[in-house]
């Protein structure tokens, strides 16, 4: 081992507390990186072979009822390769001393005539069989979705009732089934496995049941290479109107996809910007430390150049150190990656159900991470290693020159009244401006990162009141298959516990502006709605009386409309028609492309009478069970959900899962801080070493020795936490722009106990850091300090 080499030992044991904070924030980015990377790829990996093993359709069609012979004309269209017709119907389900409200899908299984598409494969148990003639009242076998016996405990042999067609019926479990349909499953996009279970059945058992003998309800479409999906889809469309078609649309709708689609395009924005910022705050806080370490070394320096040394060994000495400590985090955060990216993938698993998914970090994921690391660390010190070589040996032996002392700014400004103590910290700081400069950035960075992982957690709490409290205050929402009088809002209230009904209707319809064309729910509310309100994600209610037609705003920008111009509604359901309709206003929701009108206006456009496809229900207190049990025998309701069922169900999930990744960030942003405030803390301490030691001798006490270091720490932590806040604020607002989709916009709300808490967290640090810099001080060796040529 050459000198340098053991000089580089000592130098990294001297400053080992130094090296492991900057080790730790180089591993949080490393370790961000790869968490949220590798789970991504494990997600994609997961997704593109359960895509190609079940044969994943390119379009998909509802359909009232259609013959089967209309599947060799669908099959016809240009660019179709294949399709699958199907029998589907929603349905709802009992499970033994279970009253929360369960929705079930049913498909038909032909054993005859097997799936091509979206096929389904089994977890455990097994296939069900041809069951022909079955009885009314004899068990129906099926499979149900994987989510869905997970959250109930399903297994085979298991049973449980549904609603076929006004009649119930026994279901008996064969099979936990797998789906490339299905890999995420719930109501309107929202993860509920509690609430919502496919099941395969015997299609010859399900079409007898509900007639549909010879007929079908759902088509699923191959597409061949290079067809267009936009020009099979007008074509599906046109075919399938006079049978009431609904819901066609490619890939990029199904819910299923969407919601992959969507969770990793917000994963891959996490995975790059926040290690970003990670890696540049260690690059900072490492050329701080190796510009700084340079100063205090300049007669060893000169030494080294004197004896021979050439300025490439020495540059490499200081590179070796950086590298060092990089090579520390990057093994840290590697495996720091492993493990938390084990974690989120199995938090991924909860509501994304694959046949197999296992977390891997793929080697150019690695290297990448490596490689951006080294990078970074390398330019952020190359300015001071590059200063250190060309630093000749003369001017290295002398001692830098001395600072130009002036009055201070606050005394030119004639604020005299300001103590000895305060006056040098003052002169200090201001003498030295670039270096101050850096160490309130530094700090600043620190507490917005802080903020920016609590952001979240404010998120997802104002994203629930908005939705939950102020936006539905109803309790239970009951709907039709098919439009129904209103007067069924008359039966609904007469039942025990109800208060309150409000009608809804909602209508499947394509959004036109020229060439851009979106598909929605066209939502027809009451005028001035009690119990299903429009809130804004200022939390403002948008009413619909005299307003006409309303979009979100996504919806308009995304159509290039503004207000006052004509939109073309498509009416995708029923009897096809076409509305104009002058946008009357705008608002800006958290989830969803949506349009709105009032109920009787959309009612009065389509031509129809009092009709109506939902109703909420404000309910007395404890009374949600009896009324859901009610609702069963009403022959007209399709099914029925609770808004507490579906609030516990997302807080067991959803909440769940961005509370647990919010505190990661929290806990990666407080390293950050900690390696910030206290390599400020040390260095300065390093760099003034004489100086207290000099004051010791003349006198001063340890206290005052450490009112002159630690209040400068103070002042600049004082000036930071202002900035801090701004900057979290900016960087809020940049995340969430850049998380932004078509499904979800994230609030930028920051709660005043985020602020609080990021400026505890940065205090809590320059505290710890205090009290190290205090015990040094009052361990100060003065005969070695004041060994120096000054």
């Amino acid at each position: 081992m050459n000198m340098l080499d053991r000089k580089l030992l000592r130098d990294l044991r001297r400053m080992w507390s130094q090296a492991l904070t900057i080790a730790l924030v180089v591993a949080c980015g490393i370790g961000g990186f790869l968490t949220s990377l590798s789970a991504v790829d494990s997600l994609d990996l997961a997704r593109a072979r359960f895509y190609a093993d079940g044969r994943f359709a390119d379009v998909f069609a509802g359909v009232r009822r259609a013959p089967n012979t209309l599947a060799e004309r669908l099959r016809e269209i240009p660019g179709v390769a294949d399709v699958q017709a199907t029998h589907e119907e929603i349905v709802r389900v009992s499970l033994p001393g279970l009253a929360d409200p369960i929705i079930g899908q049913l498909i038909g299984l032909d054993r005859q005539r097997p799936h091509r598409m979206n096929l389904v494969s089994l977890s455990s148990g097994r296939m069900i069989t041809r069951q022909d003639g079955v009885r009314g009242d004899a068990p129906i076998e099926a499979l149900v979705s994987k989510g869905f016996a997970e959250a109930h405990r399903l297994k085979p042999g298991a049973r449980l009732n549904v609603l076929m067609n006004g009649k119930y019926r026994t279901l008996e479990v064969t099979g936990i089934a797998l789906s490339p349909e299905f890999i995420f499953a719930g109501l309107w996009g929202m993860p509920d496995a509690r609430g919502f279970g496919v099941f395969w059945v015997d299609r010859d058992v399900l079409a007898a049941a509900y007639n549909m003998d010879g007929a079908f309800t759902r088509a699923a479409f191959k597409l061949a290479p290079g067809a267009a999906g936009d020009g099979v889809v007008a074509e599906v469309t046109r075919l399938l109107a006079p049978y009431g078609g609904r819901e066609v649309h490619d890939r990029d709708d199904q819910a299923s996809h969407a919601m992959l689609d969507n969770e990793i395009r917000e994963q891959r924005v996490l995975g790059t910007v926040l290690p970003a910022i990670f890696l540049g705050v260690a690059a900072f806080l490492l050329n701080v430390v190796v510009a700084r370490l340079v100063s205090t070394q300049r007669e060893q320096i000169a030494t080294l150049k004197a004896l021979g040394y050439p300025n490439a060994a020495i540059g490499l000495h200081y590179l070796k150190l950086v590298l060092l400590i990089v090579l520390l985090g990057l093994v840290l955060g590697v495996v720091l990656g492993k493990q938390l990216g084990t974690m989120l993938t199995g938090l991924y698993a909860e509501f994304f159900h694959f046949p197999s998914f296992e977390h891997r970090i793929l080697p150019p994921l690695l290297l990448t991470g490596i490689g951006v690391s080294v990078v970074t660390a390398c330019l952020g010190t190359a300015h001071a290693i590059i200063a250190t070589v060309r630093l000749a040996p003369a001017e290295a032996m002398r001692p830098p020159v001395p600072a130009h002392f002036r009055r201070t700014l606050l005394e030119r400004l004639g604020i005299e009244r300001m103590g000895p103590a305060l006056r040098m910290i003052v002169r200090n700081m201001e003498r030295r401006p670039a270096r101050t400069a850096l160490s309130i950035a530094g700090v600043a960075a620190a507490l917005a990162i802080v903020i920016m992982g609590n952001f979240f957690r404010d998120a997802i709490d104002v994203v629930l009141d908005t939705q939950f409290t102020l936006g539905l205050r109803g309790d239970i929402t009951v709907w039709t298959a098919e439009p129904v009088d209103d007067s069924v809002r008359l039966e609904l209230a007469r039942l025990p516990g109800v208060r309150q009904v409000e009608s809804t209707r909602f209508v499947q319809v394509t959004v036109v502006n020229g060439q851009r064309r979106e598909r929605t729910i066209l939502r027809g509310y009451a005028p001035r709605p009690e119990l299903y309100r429009i809130i804004d994600v200022h939390q403002k209610e948008q009413l619909l009386e005299g307003q006409g037609l309303v979009l979100t705003d996504r919806m308009a920008d995304k159509l290039g409309l503004r207000l006052g111009d004509t939109v073309r509604i498509e009416v995708q359901e029923g009897r096809r028609r076409t509305l104009l309709l002058p946008l009357r206003a705008t608002v800006r929701e958290m989830f969803g492309m949506n349009a709105y009108l009032a109920r009787d206006e959309l009612n009065r456009l389509l031509g129809d009478t009092d009709v109506t496809t939902g109703f909420v229900l404000g309910l007395e207190p404890g009374a949600e069970a009896t009324v859901l049990e009610a609702s069963k025998a009403l022959p007209r309701a399709a099914g029925a959900w609770s808004k507490g069922t579906m609030l516990r169900n997302m807080e067991e999930i959803t909440a769940r899962n961005i509370r647990i990744m919010s505190t990661i960030l929290t806990a990666f942003a407080s390293v950050i801080a900690v390696g910030v405030v206290y390599n400020n803390a040390r260095i300065a301490l390093s760099e003034r070493t004489w100086e207290l030691a000099s004051l010791r001798v003349l006198g001063f006490t340890r206290a005052e020795v450490s009112a002159l270091l630690l209040g400068e720490m103070a002042i600049v932590i004082a000036i930071a936490l202002p900035l801090g806040m701004l900057l979290g604020y900016g960087l809020v607002q940049l995340i969430s722009e850049l998380l932004k989709s078509d499904q979800f916009y994230f609030p930028v709300i920051v709660r005043p106990r985020t602020y609080a808490g990021a400026a505890l967290c940065v205090l809590v640090a320059g505290l710890a850091s205090a009290l190290v810099v205090r015990r040094n001080i009052d361990h100060l060796d003065m005969v070695a300090a004041l060994k120096t040529r000054e």
